[in-house]
């Protein structure tokens, strides 16, 4: 068990940091080389990837991955924390808004915007996390990034509260969203909760339960809802060699393929549908940029 590789999609529990997921699974899947494939906060529930062996060389590639999250936001109210858990700075009166006027300043938030990350978030800063800072009382410039909003839907207003379904690009802070909406409407806001229904192609219904992965024998069962490595990069192209240019690929020569394309990342099989890892086709050549080791269940044909 402990040489396979995959992804384990789970469903996180509340009030558990996704490092303490990791180190959960590491104890109970004895497994050597495990990781996750982007962090949810201790209070956030929903999908959180795990990475197992092989599958830990294609962090980056899920961090990329667009996202999906239904979160509560709760008017009049402003936390150090930009949700719940943290100390209230402000408690505005909430002013009399409806649906109209809340989708109306959803529809700012659409396309290319500008955040400024959080003090409480795990961003670098003189060699500290910034929630190091933070907790030590301190408050640091931060330079606002732009991230990507692709769509923002209201599913239900009950003032103080209102629910959205985000569909966002890598980066985004749903808390820093929600401040951003609570100063929008003129009152403040702070992420009440936050559930992420989708990672790239893993949805939530498709999750292992947090309660599953308490039960007895569950470690057999876990193993046995590994998704294959490949399942995280439907997104690329898909380009298979043939023996030689497999070797040539193995051993991190650029080979040939009819890939097609300009510096654009594919991934890439050997001659019986096993993943060899990401290549970039630059033209007619396939330059290797991350192996794979090929010990793992090869699919019955190559994907689509």
């Amino acid at each position: 068990m402990t040489a396979r590789s995959g992804i384990l999609v789970v469903n996180k529990g509340a009030g558990m940091t996704s490092f303490q997921v990791v180190a959960h699974l590491r104890r109970l899947m004895r497994a050597a080389k495990i990781g996750h494939g982007g962090t949810l906060d201790p209070d956030a529930t929903g999908v959180l990837p795990i990475l197992i062996g092989e599958a830990t060389k294609l962090t980056p590639y899920l961090i990329d991955l667009d996202k999906e999250y239904v979160a509560t936001i709760r008017l009049g109210i402003v936390t150090d924390t930009q949700d719940l858990s943290g100390t209230v700075l402000e408690a505005p009166a909430v002013p009399p808004v409806d649906a109209a006027v809340i989708g109306a300043a959803l529809r700012a938030f659409v396309g290319v915007i500008r955040q400024v990350p959080p003090m409480y978030s795990a961003l670098h800063h003189g060699g500290k996390r910034l929630y190091e800072l933070a907790r030590e009382g301190r408050t640091v410039a931060r330079e606002a990034r732009e991230v990507m909003i692709h769509s923002i839907a209201l599913e239900s207003v009950a003032l103080p509260d209102f629910t959205v379904r985000v569909r966002c690009g890598k980066g985004t802070y749903i808390r820093t969203l929600a401040a951003d909406l609570g100063a929008a409407l003129g009152s403040g806001a702070a992420l009440a909760t936050l559930v992420r229904t989708r990672v790239g192609p893993y949805a939530i219904e498709d999750a292992v339960g947090w309660p599953e992965i308490g039960e007895p024998g569950s470690a057999t069962h876990l193993w046995d809802r590994l998704l294959p490595l490949d399942s995280a990069l439907t997104s690329l192209a898909p380009v298979q060699l043939d023996p030689p240019r497999s070797r040539a690929f193995r051993h991190g020569q650029a080979v040939a393929g009819a890939a097609g394309g300009d510096g654009g990342p594919v991934r890439v099989y050997d001659a019986g549908g096993a993943l060899l890892g990401i290549g970039t086709a630059c033209g007619n050549t396939i330059r290797p940029e991350r192996l794979l080791d090929a010990n793992h269940p090869r699919p019955a044909g190559l994907p689509a």
